[in-house]
């Protein structure tokens, strides 16, 4: 049930305009999805957060498909994007083409569950894989930290 259109046939990404402003849409998306994500995650505990409807299934695929995956571990970016890593992902992530809108539109994941989003601590990756990982750190409460280090300083504040 993706919202956007399918591409034309006779598109050639290779031959396609590359322009400006819809480049920058992108990045606005895609910054836009970040913070609204971490705002999520500074208000409620990662551990009782639900991404998707299906995150159940999400999470029993992962382990099912990738039973080395650390959720609490630096992704491997070379890795994850390396030949064999991308036949894997791909093969994962086109179990959802119609179950999860958007499943393969670029967004930004953390490579450790311990970081902020910055600019050396993101990777670039489909949404499905985004979902994958961060359901899986969000069973395993790998980042509550976010929430509980909000509160903090939210508490700071009001007492300041």
């Amino acid at each position: 049930m993706s919202t956007s259109a399918p591409v034309p046939k006779t598109f050639n990404a290779e031959e396609a305009d590359n322009l400006e402003d819809i480049e920058k849409q992108f990045a606005v998306k895609v910054v836009q999805h970040m913070q609204t994500y971490w705002s999520i995650l500074e208000k409620v505990k990662g551990s009782s957060l639900r991404l998707t409807k299906i995150d159940d299934d999400i999470y029993e695929h992962l382990k099912k498909d990738f039973p080395d995956f650390d959720p609490a571990e630096t992704i491997d970016e070379d890795k994850m994007k390396s030949k064999e890593g991308k036949e894997r992902w791909r093969n994962f992530m086109m179990a959802y083409e119609k179950k999860v809108d958007d499943y393969n539109f670029g967004t930004m994941l953390r490579a450790n569950p311990k970081w902020e989003y910055g600019q050396d601590e993101t990777i670039f990756v489909p949404r499905m894989q985004f979902y994958a990982v961060e359901i899986a750190r969000n069973r395993l409460g790998l980042n509550d930290w976010i929430y509980e280090q909000a509160q903090k300083e939210k508490a700071a504040k009001s007492s300041a």
